[in-house]
Parts: C-alpha cells; structure tokens; sequence
C-alpha cells in the first residue's frame, strides 16, 4: 500500500489540471517528501528482515511462531518482555504483568465489577490482543470466541478473553518447551 501510496503521490502533481497559488512550490516539496517516505519503507522493510532473522535465531522461536497468530512482530514482543518465562511464577503472574488480568474496582463500600486493568506493560498486552485477533482464523481459538459471545460478552470484551487464554497457553508452551498443539474445536 505505501509503495503505491509514493507514487500516485509523484504521479498526482503531472495530472492536475487547475493550477492555485502553491502549486509551484508544492511541486518542489512533495517529491522530496515522497522520496522520504520511501526511505524510510526501505528502512522498515531491512529493519523488520534483521528482526526475523534474529528471531529466528533465538532457541524459543519454533514455540512461539508454532500459535496461531503470533508472528515476527509479536514473537520478539514477547522475547523482549517475558523471555522464557522464568521471571514469572505462573500465568497469573504473566498476565497480571501484560495487564490482561482483571482488576476490580472498589470505593470505600463500593464495589464494582472486574474490568480489565488499567496498568501493567501496554505494548505486551497490545501484541497479545493482536495475535488473538489474529488467531480467529484457527477453529479452536473461534470457537472460544464464538463461546464468549453468546454468553453476553462484547467483541472486544471477547478478545481479551481469548487473549488471556492465550497467555496461559503461551506461558505453558514456553515452560515446557513444547509446539503449540491445537485441541478439537468441541473440548475445552
């Protein structure tokens, strides 16, 4: 998208048809510009090709890459933030730390219901959220889904569900040094 983005970015200013005062100048500054941002897409592009080839690289890798919805991005996340896990007890521990727990907000007397926290690491929770928004396409992680919804649960309400089953999996997967193993769609 953005390599076509810089060239009708280049191409625009050739098909104009009404000239307004700027044009001149505009005509100056846009291929510059243009020109940056293909810079920087090239950047990217080398950038997120040394990221795989490091991930790669790290004995966790096959484990994280093997759940669905976890891909080069959300795989050196969780490097970066968890590691092999041995910074946390539990999974509990883990997604408390992710912020995917739920916490329950309470006044003096008043109590109100579990919502999802606030606190806890912002990008690590972003990256779980995705990749469970991406793993809908495995049949195990909709139907779960699919489960929350109908008991009530809103989409997003439903993610983060799925999201912190997620985390569960992903703790035991990288404890045990295991493949992720996809169960029958009917057994929970």
């Amino acid at each position: 998208m953005f390599e076509r983005l810089v060239e009708d970015i280049l191409s625009a200013p050739d098909e104009q048809t009404v000239v307004v005062p700027g044009t001149e100048a505009a005509a100056l500054i846009v291929p510059s510009l243009a020109g940056s941002l293909r810079a920087v897409l090239d950047q990217r592009k080398l950038l997120e090709k040394r990221i795989q080839e490091l991930l790669d690289e790290h004995p966790l890798s096959q484990i994280l890459t093997s759940m669905p919805g976890i891909s080069t991005r959300t795989g050196a996340r969780v490097l970066i933030d968890v590691g092999d896990t041995s910074a946390f007890p539990t999974a509990a521990h883990l997604a408390s730390y992710a912020g995917m727990a739920p916490a329950t907000r309470s006044s003096g007397s008043s109590i109100r219901g579990e919502q999802p926290s606030r606190r806890g690491n912002k990008q690590l929770k972003r990256a779980f959220f995705l990749a469970a928004f991406a793993s809908l396409a495995d049949p195990a992680s909709r139907t779960y889904y699919d489960k929350k919804i109908s008991q009530g649960k809103r989409h997003t309400q439903a993610l983060l569900c799925l999201a912190r089953r997620r985390v569960d999996v992903l703790y035991a997967m990288l404890r045990d040094g295991t493949l992720y193993q996809s169960r029958p769609a009917g057994t929970s």
